[in-house]
């Protein structure tokens, strides 16, 4: 059964998740990983093994991502903290705070803009957009 092998990695301290690493992924984990975080890794990777891991279209999905997740994040890099940003809304005007953990709005700090614009307007918004920030802004 498989839960047990799992369960077992709980157990494991740094230097001994550092090993388990090597063995089933046939690299070295970086330094600065928290072991929750190779704990999670690991027992994919086991599952994953074991099953079957994801089909072909999951892992070209996967594979697109990471430029959507560049260019978003290369379009917010320009925005260093102290910028405020404002939007009316329906008579409303909100003000952003970009601040070095990420945008502050009425009292509470969120990592995306995106959050902030679907809270304002209810609906699905791209948060850069939403706010006015231009494609490419920052690069």
């Amino acid at each position: 059964m498989l839960l047990p092998e799992l369960q077992k990695l709980d157990d494991l301290d740094r230097c001994a998740l550092r090993v388990a690493w090597r063995e089933i992924t046939t690299r070295s984990a970086s330094p600065r990983m928290s072991q929750a975080f190779m704990r999670r890794v690991l027992a994919f990777e086991i599952q994953a093994q074991t099953r079957g891991g994801c089909s072909k279209a999951l892992t070209r999905e996967l594979h697109k991502s990471p430029d959507a997740a560049t260019t978003a994040a290369k379009a917010l890099a320009g925005l260093k903290p102290g910028t405020r940003l404002l939007r009316e809304w329906n008579g409303t005007t909100h003000v952003v705070d970009v601040s070095e953990d990420g945008f502050f709005w009425k009292g509470r700090t969120y990592r995306s803009l995106s959050v902030i614009a679907r809270t304002i307007t209810g609906a699905h918004w791209s948060g850069p957009r939403f706010f006015g920030i231009p494609k490419g802004a920052g690069t």
